[in-house]
């Protein structure tokens, strides 16, 4: 099976949905095969892919129903090898739906399984909470990438998330790892941001990815035209970012297989 890898902050703005529709889009082009799962009932990573939510009536709300099959929620993106499994607005509804049932954590995990090694990365853009979506995330996944951004309140919460995946850990998916936390938003200009990627490599040291995302006017305006970065501006510095990122997450499981 592909390694599946949960994108979760329960912090809103810190750059997940950026993240995981440009390391899908990075990935892609490094010819891996990825699909991207979009468990957030705001939907993002679905237009950032140039997906309509309202055009499809199949996603991941009857994915963790187990209504629909995981195969018969993909659609093809315009981003080459990038596969998504789209959110609507219904996505709100599944905390309250799951809460009676069996299981309720592992309702992503079965539902996935089925796909086997039809794609080598999967990548879970999870809601900003901890809630039964971004626990099902967790559960199902193989590892975290925990996008940090570089401004004030940047480790707020932090603690909470790292205690969340312990208690997955301990409870619902002893193999889950913490693939790296990303530093995002940094302008090397601002004296806070290099403070705080100074902080936070104090805290975690090899947790920390060396790769950097910098704040970059095309990477804020790419989702609006329902492109990645890559498709959208190959040139910017977001798309290098991105792609330093893409060989960095290579390197690193090639090491660890």
């Amino acid at each position: 099976m592909g390694k599946i890898i949960a994108i979760a902050n329960q912090k809103g703005g810190v750059g997940k949905t950026t993240t995981t529709v440009n390391l899908a889009a990075a990935l892609g082009v490094l010819e891996k095969k990825v699909l991207v799962i979009d468990a957030d009932p705001q939907a993002n990573a679905t237009s950032g892919l140039g997906i309509d939510a309202d055009a499809h009536s199949a996603g991941s709300y009857q994915l963790l129903e187990h209504t629909l099959s995981a195969a018969e929620t993909i659609i093809e993106t315009s981003s080459p090898n990038v596969d998504l499994i789209p959110a609507h607005i219904d996505l709100v509804a599944i905390e309250i739906e799951l809460v009676d049932k069996d299981d309720r954590e592992y309702m992503l995990k079965r539902a996935v399984a089925e796909l086997g090694d039809r794609y080598e990365y999967i990548l879970i853009d999870c809601a900003p909470s901890l809630g039964l979506l971004t626990l099902n995330a967790l559960t199902a996944a193989d590892s975290v990438i925990i996008p940090i951004q570089c401004e004030y309140y940047a480790l707020e919460g932090l603690g909470k998330l790292l205690n969340t995946v312990k208690s997955v850990q301990r409870i619902h998916n002893p193999d889950l790892d913490i693939e790296g936390m990303l530093l995002t938003m940094y302008d090397s200009r601002l004296r806070l941001s290099n403070q705080v990627v100074e902080e936070v490599k104090k805290h975690f040291g090899d947790m920390v990815f060396e790769t950097i995302i910098q704040r970059n006017v095309r990477l804020g305006e790419a989702p609006s035209f329902g492109e990645s970065i890559i498709k959208y501006d190959a040139s910017s510095k977001g798309a290098a970012n991105y792609l330093n990122m893409a060989h960095e997450l290579l390197q690193k499981n090639r090491q660890t297989v």
